[in-house]
C-alpha cells in the first residue's frame, strides 16, 4: 500500500507436541528440540512488527471495498447487487442476488461477508493485544497509544458494518487460542453501543491530520460514530424505545458538527488537483493505430467540460496530502506497488462495473478503449432508478449528471456506420422495439458511464495494462457523506429546516437549480441524493438495512430491473440472515435466527 510499510506475514501457531516415531533405536534422536517456541506473547519484539499487523488490516478494509476480490460477495457488499441501485446484468442470472427463493442463511456471500469481519476483528485484537506488550520497545506513549487506537478503530468499524446487516452479533474483544462452540449474540443496540464505546474512548488518541496517506485520523471516528449514534437512533425506535433515540440523533449531529464546521475538512466547490486546467476527451475508434487527433470526441463536434466533482475522481486527486479537503480515509491504490510486489493495489472496477457495448451492437459501436468505458464485464448494472429515474425533471441541472461524470454520449466508432462519429441514440442502445430478450440483454449491458468507474486516460497501458483497472486512491469516507448522515439525523429528530440546509450544501456544489424545500424530505429523498452524491461509493445495502421498517423490501421491489424480487420477497428485508454454518457451529450455545429467515 502507497507510503505504507509493506504487509509481511507473521505467523503464529501453538506447536503441538508430536509422538515419537516407534522401530527405532535412537529415540533421541528423533525427539523434538525446537529452538523456538512461538506464541501469541513472545512472537513480537519490535513496535514495528505490531505495525505489520495493522497494515494488514488496512489491506483487508482495502480487499473488502475496492473490489479485490471478483466475487458475489464483492458485488453484493460493495457493488450493492440485489438493492434498488443495482441489478444483475442479464450475462450474470445465476448469480443474482434480489431472487428470494434462491436466497437462504447457507448463502455464500453471507456466510464469506460474515466471516471478513470476523477475520479483521481477529487480526484487529492482535494488534491490540501486542501493543500492550511489555516488552515492545516505542518511541513514545503517543505512538502505542495510536497504534492501540487504530485497532480499536478497525474493531469498531467491523460491529458497525455487522450490526448495519446481521443485527445483534457475538462480541470479540480477546484473541482466541482454542475452539469455540459457545459465542452469544448481544442485541443490535448493544452492538452498535460497544463500537461508540470504543471510538469514544479513542478518539484523543487520533491524530487529527496524518503526513501518511491513508492512515486513520480523528475525522474517520468522529463520521463514524455521527453513523453509529444514527444506526443506534433507528434501532431504539425499531425496538420501540423512540423517547431514548432523540438523545442518539442529537448525539449524531454533534459529532457530524465537529466534522462539518470543525474547520480541517470541507467539501470541494472548485476545480483542482493533477487535471485541473483539463476537460475529459475520448477516441472514437476500435483501432488503436487510428487514435489521432482528429477522432476525438472533442474534435467531432461533442466537447466534454470537467469540472470539480470529475476532479475528485481524477488520479492522485483523492487524498487529504494532496489538498483535497474533502478526503477522511482513503484506501491507497498505487501502480508501482502493483507492478512490483502488490497485484491487490488495483480498483478492478472498470472490469467489474463496466457496461459492454461491444457484444450486442458491433455493427455500429465496438471495442473495449475509452470511449466505450473500457474493457467491462457488466458484473452488476445499474437499475433505471440509478441511472435515469433520479434525475427526472432535473435532468442537465446537475453536476453529478454531466456528461463528465455520468457520460451519456456514446458515439458510434464502426466505419459505414450510420453513427460512425455521431451520438448513438439511447432508443438505438436499448434496441426499442426488437424482442423482450434482447431488450433485456442490451438494457442491462449497455448504460451511462461514471468518471468513477472509468477514465479517458487509463495508467499502465504501456506496461500492458488492459482497461480493466484503475490506479487512483478510493474513498472510505468522504465529507459528503457525513453531510447526508447529517442531514439524516436532523430530519429524525424533527428539524426538516436544517436537513434541508444540509442536502443543500451538496445541491450547491453540484450547481442543482432544484434545492430542498424543509417539506421536500423524507427518507425517499434523502436516499434518492444518497444514490445521486455516492454512486459506486456507498455500500448500499448497509443504508437500506440499517433504516429497518419496509424501507428495503419496498425499494428493491420498486427498483429492480428484474422480476425476481417481486415474485419471491414477501417479507420485510431488515437483516442479512446469519450465516447457517455459523448457528450449526456454536453447537453449546444456541444462537437465534434473524426473523424472516
Amino acid at each position: 500500500m502507497k507510503k505504507m510499510k509493506r504487509l509481511l506475514c507473521i505467523s503464529l501457531a501453538l506447536l503441538a507436541t508430536l509422538p515419537v516415531w516407534t522401530g527405532c533405536n535412537d529415540d533421541a534422536f528423533l525427539a523434538e528440540k525446537p529452538e523456538t517456541f512461538y506464541t501469541v506473547d513472545n512472537a513480537f519484539s519490535t513496535s514495528e512488527q505490531v505495525d505489520q499487523v495493522l497494515v494488514s488490516c488496512y489491506s483487508q478494509i482495502r480487499m473488502m471495498y475496492c473490489g479485490v476480490e471478483e466475487n458475489e460477495t464483492s458485488w453484493a457488499f460493495g457493488g450493492g447487487n440485489g438493492t434498488d441501485m443495482f441489478d444483475v446484468a442479464t450475462l450474470r442470472r445465476g448469480s443474482r442476488f434480489n431472487d428470494y427463493g434462491i436466497l437462504n442463511p447457507s448463502k455464500d456471500v453471507f456466510y464469506n461477508n460474515y466471516s471478513h469481519w470476523y477475520q479483521l476483528i481477529a487480526k484487529a485484537n492482535l494488534a491490540l493485544y501486542a501493543a500492550e506488550l511489555p516488552q515492545i520497545t516505542w518511541a513514545s506513549e503517543a505512538d502505542r497509544a495510536y497504534a492501540a487506537a487504530q485497532a480499536r478503530f478497525f474493531r469498531a468499524f467491523c460491529y458497525r458494518n455487522l450490526g448495519e446487516l446481521y443485527g445483534g452479533v457475538p462480541i470479540v474483544t480477546e484473541i482466541t487460542t482454542s475452539p469455540r462452540y459457545d459465542y452469544e449474540r448481544t442485541s443490535r443496540v448493544e452492538t452498535y453501543q460497544f463500537a461508540i464505546d470504543e471510538l469514544e474512548a479513542i478518539l484523543n488518541d487520533l491524530p487529527e491530520t496524518t503526513a501518511t496517506p491513508g492512515r486513520l485520523v480523528r475525522g474517520a471516528a468522529q463520521h463514524t460514530l455521527c453513523q453509529l449514534y444514527l444506526d443506534k437512533g433507528l434501532a431504539l425506535e425499531e425496538a420501540g424505545n423512540a423517547g431514548e433515540a432523540k438523545p442518539a440523533y442529537d448525539r449524531a449531529i454533534t459529532y457530524g458538527n465537529a466534522l462539518i464546521d470543525g474547520g480541517t475538512y470541507g467539501l470541494m466547490t472548485e476545480r483542482f488537483g493533477t487535471r485541473k486546467d483539463e476537460h475529459p476527451d475520448y477516441y472514437y475508434t476500435p483501432n488503436v493505430a487510428e487514435q489521432t487527433p482528429d477522432r476525438l470526441y472533442s474534435a467531432a463536434g461533442y466537447p466534454l467540460e470537467g469540472n470539480v466533482f470529475w476532479d475528485m475522481f481524477q488520479e492522485g486527486n483523492q487524498d487529504y496530502q494532496d489538498g483535497n479537503r474533502e478526503a477522511i480515509w482513503c484506501a491507497q491504490i498505487d501502480y508501482a506497488a502493483y507492478r512490483k510486489e502488490d497485484g491487490n493495489s488495483k480498483l478492478q472496477y472498470t472490469r467489474s462495473y463496466g457496461p459492454v457495448f461491444r457484444d450486442n451492437l458491433a455493427d455500429i459501436v465496438n471495442g473495449m478503449l475509452e470511449d466505450v468505458g473500457g474493457r467491462g464485464i457488466v458484473c452488476t448494472t445499474p437499475t433505471f432508478y440509478t441511472r435515469d429515474i433520479i434525475y427526472e425533471d432535473k435532468w442537465g441541472d446537475d453536476m453529478r449528471n454531466s456528461e463528465a461524470v455520468f457520460r451519456r454520449i456514446i458515439l458510434g466508432n464502426i466505419p459505414g456506420s450510420p453513427y460512425y462519429g455521431k451520438p448513438i441514440p439511447w432508443s438505438v442502445l436499448y434496441k426499442e422495439g426488437d424482442t423482450q430478450d434482447a431488450i433485456d440483454v442490451v438494457k442491462t449491458f449497455n448504460f451511462p458511464i461514471s468518471c468513477k468507474i472509468a477514465t479517458d486516460k487509463f495508467t499502465g497501458l504501456a506496461d500492458g495494462e488492459n482497461r480493466s483497472n484503475l490506479f487512483r486512491d478510493e474513498y472510505l469516507i468522504r465529507l459528503a457523506e457525513t453531510v447526508l448522515l447529517r442531514a439524516e439525523a436532523k430530519w429524525r429528530g424533527g428539524d426538516n429546516a436544517g436537513a434541508a440546509a444540509d442536502i443543500n450544501l451538496l445541491r450547491d456544489r453540484a450547481k442543482c437549480g432544484y434545492r430542498v424545500q424543509p417539506s421536500d424530505v423524507n427518507v425517499e429523498l434523502i436516499l434518492d441524493e444518497r444514490a445521486r452524491e455516492l454512486l459506486y461509493e456507498e455500500t448500499r445495502w448497509n443504508t437500506l438495512l440499517r433504516m429497518g421498517g419496509t424501507i428495503a423490501s419496498e425499494r428493491i421491489k420498486k427498483y429492480a430491473y428484474f422480476d425476481d424480487p417481486r415474485a419471491t420477497l414477501t417479507k420485510n428485508i431488515n437483516l442479512w440472515p446469519i450465516p447457517q454454518l455459523v448457528i450449526d457451529t456454536n453447537k453449546d450455545k444456541p444462537m437465534a435466527q434473524n426473523p424472516g429467515w
